[in-house]
């Protein structure tokens, strides 16, 4: 019955002073509210940088010669003089066990034509493994095949961002004829929308035609400008990049301490530091609001010690009446963590709030998630509890005779 009534006169005493409540309050609502939409957008960073280099491919190795140096020691530009060629990509395949797929590609911008529509975009030139390295998917019609590439077919499947431009939103462009390079091609397939990747390139914005097609009969090349390669699991990543290295530098007569005319890339690697680096971007957001969480524990002593010395007498005529120290004690802290609470669930429908607007007019990717919720509600109630300790031991420690005396 005592905690009950205790619970009841600490109620009273805040909605007795409604404004100063609230305003008590404000600081934890801030900082909850702050905390959950700082976290979500940070954790909302993290997500779309996984999702971008996911959809490059998973477990993928990627093989690019690397820039070379003139004799006067110049470095000059990356594929200057160093060469991929298609036995390279052959070899990485028939020679490394833990390879799963393998794909060399030739890119280059052109402009395609479809009547009196035109538009600039990348040309890659690839092979049928290319599909399952980068998982694509087909929206309609089909993708290259070994036989197109064997017989260097002039057919193209292209991204929606592309269709949409030289067909508009209304035409199926499967079965229809688009001009590379002034060299006519037949679309055979379009791809699955992709978005734009991590660093803002529109994944839908590419035409790919075969390799062969591409290397003969638009680009004039003998040699391919990068191979990915999809190892069989993350497990193997490291070992299969090590032997890769280790084959290139065999093919391309690279002995002792001489430097490497190629470089591989590890997605993986790029993934877990981008992820890490996100995480910690996530941490330092929800650190920065967290502060205003201690700013509202501050507001809460502070007005926890004005309540004290406005209810001396109260406080005194209690204590005569046969109040305990605990019992002066357990009410202010009461009064203190119904702050704590009530302010950190108003301050969770300000931070959700929040999130969900930035996500729809702010142009950002958030993701709201329980644990900050449940972690920046429970830490505004033991900022609450903690900063209410030093006023209510005051309150219960006051002498009844110099309370009663207290004007």
């Amino acid at each position: 019955m005592l905690f009950k009534e205790t619970v009841q006169m600490a109620i009273s005493a805040l909605w007795a002073n409604k404004m100063r409540s609230l305003l008590t309050m404000l600081g934890i609502i801030i900082g909850v509210g702050a905390v959950i939409a700082m976290v979500s957008i940070g954790m909302g960073v993290r997500k779309q940088v996984e999702d971008s280099i996911a959809s490059l491919g998973s477990n993928m190795l990627i093989v690019n010669a690397s820039a070379t140096k003139n004799a006067a020691g110049v470095r000059q530009a990356a594929g200057s003089n160093v060469r991929l060629k298609l036995d390279d990509a052959e070899a990485i395949k028939k020679k490394i066990k833990d390879v799963e797929y393998v794909s060399p590609q030739a890119q280059k911008k052109y402009q395609i034509v479809n009547g009196n529509q035109n538009w600039n975009t990348d040309v890659v030139g690839v092979i049928p493994d290319y599909m399952y390295i980068r998982s694509l998917s087909i929206a309609n019609g089909t993708f290259i095949t070994e036989k197109d590439v064997e017989s260097r077919a002039r057919v193209a499947v292209i991204g929606t961002t592309v269709a949409s431009n030289l067909f508009g939103e209304d035409v199926n462009p499967v079965g229809k004829n688009i001009r590379i390079n002034n060299d006519p091609f037949k679309v055979i397939g379009i791809l699955e929308s992709k978005g734009q990747s991590s660093v803002g390139q529109d994944q839908d914005d590419t035409v790919i035609v075969p390799l062969t097609t591409a290397m003969t009969r638009i680009m004039a090349i003998d040699y391919v400008q990068q191979i990915s390669v999809q190892v069989v699991s993350a497990d193997k990543m490291d070992s299969v990049q090590a032997e890769i290295e280790n084959l290139m530098r065999q093919r391309h007569k690279i002995t002792g301490d001489k430097e490497d005319d190629f470089t591989v890339r590890n997605l993986t690697s790029i993934m877990e530091t981008m992820t890490s680096t996100s995480t910690m971007l996530t941490i330092l957001l929800g650190s920065v609001a967290g502060i205003s969480l201690l700013v509202g524990g501050i507001g809460i002593m502070n007005i926890m010690m004005v309540s004290v010395t406005e209810r001396t007498r109260e406080i005194g005529i209690r204590k005569a009446l046969g109040a305990t120290y605990n019992n002066i004690m357990f009410q202010f802290l009461i009064e203190a963590v119904f702050v704590g609470i009530i302010g950190g669930l108003i301050g969770v429908g300000v931070g959700v709030g929040l999130a969900t607007a930035i996500a729809q007019f702010g142009g950002f990717t958030t993701v709201i998630t329980i644990e900050p919720i449940i972690i920046s509600f429970m830490f505004s109630v033991g900022i609450s509890l903690f900063f209410g300790i030093y006023p209510a031991r005051k309150a219960a420690k006051l002498d009844p005779i110099e309370a009663l005396r207290y004007e």
